[in-house]
C-alpha cells in the first residue's frame, strides 16, 4: 500500500515550511493542506488536540505534531537523503542548535516584534547576540551540516526570508550582511538550491500580512 501523507500548514510559517523542505529534499509525495489559523479547521483540531496548532503531519492517518519531532520522525521513516547527521555528537548538536534557533531566536525575535522603545533595543541586543552565536557555529563550513544542506540547515532556513520579510515590516536594521557576512554567505548559497526557492515566501504577501497582524494587535491593545 502507499504511503498516505499529508501535511497541514500555513503559508507563512517557517515552522510549517521547514516540514514542507524536508518532504521534497526526500521526493515525498505529500498533500498539502492550507490551514486558516483564525478558523482552524476541524481535522486541524482532531489531529492535534493537544496544541491545535500547525503544521501537522498525517502519515496513514496517524498525526505527528511539532515541527522539530516531524522533521526527525520524517527521517526515521524514509532513509533516502539522511537529513540528520549519521554520528551521534553530531547529531546531538545539531539537535541542541535547533533548539537553540526556536527557544531563542525565535522568541527574541517575536519580543522584537511586539515591543517598542527601550524594551525593543533590548531585544535587538539579544537577538544580535544570539545570530553572533549562531554564525560561530557556521564558521569554516559551508553549511551547517556540512558539504550539504540537512536537518540544521532546514531549521535554519527560517533566515533565508522569513527573518528579512519580519525585519523589513518592523523597519528595523538587526540582520545585514555587514553584520552577519557568514550566515549571509550560506544564505547565498541556500537559495541557489531549487527545492528551497519552491518553499520562499512571497516576500510582498508577507509584508502584508506580518504588517496587518501587526496593526491588529495595536488596535486590540488601546
Amino acid at each position: 500500500m502507499a504511503d498516505e501523507v499529508k501535511l497541514f500548514g500555513m503559508w507563512a510559517s517557517p515552522y510549517s515550511i521547514r516540514v514542507e523542505l524536508a518532504l521534497k529534499l526526500k521526493g515525498i509525495p505529500y498533500e498539502y493542506m492550507e490551514e486558516d489559523l483564525s478558523n482552524k479547521s476541524s481535522l486541524l483540531l482532531k489531529y492535534n488536540p493537544v496544541h491545535k496548532k500547525i503544521p501537522v503531519l498525517v502519515h496513514n492517518e496517524k498525526p505527528i505534531a511539532e515541527s522539530l519531532v516531524i522533521l526527525e520522525y520524517i527521517d526515521e521513516t524514509w532513509r533516502n537523503n539522511p537529513v540528520l547527521p549519521q554520528d551521534p555528537y553530531d547529531r546531538a548538536m545539531a539537535r541542541f542548535w535547533a533548539k537553540f534557533i526556536d527557544e531563542k531566536l525565535l522568541v527574541t525575535t517575536r519580543k522584537v516584534s511586539f515591543t517598542a522603545g527601550k524594551e525593543q533595543e533590548q531585544a535587538i541586543e539579544e537577538i544580535t547576540e544570539q545570530l553572533k552565536q549562531l554564525e560561530n557555529e557556521l564558521q569554516g563550513k559551508e553549511f551547517f551540516s556540512g558539504h550539504s544542506i540537512g536537518y540544521l540547515d532546514i531549521v535554519a532556513n527560517v533566515l533565508v526570508s522569513w527573518f528579512g520579510n519580519v525585519q523589513e515590516a518592523l523597519g528595523v536594521d538587526m540582520f545585514t550582511e555587514e553584520k552577519f557576512p557568514i550566515l549571509f554567505d550560506w544564505i547565498g548559497k541556500v537559495v541557489k538550491i531549487d527545492i528551497v526557492n519552491e518553499c520562499r515566501i512571497p516576500k510582498e504577501k508577507h509584508l502584508d500580512y506580518i504588517r496587518s497582524r501587526l496593526e491588529a494587535l495595536k488596535s486590540a491593545s488601546k
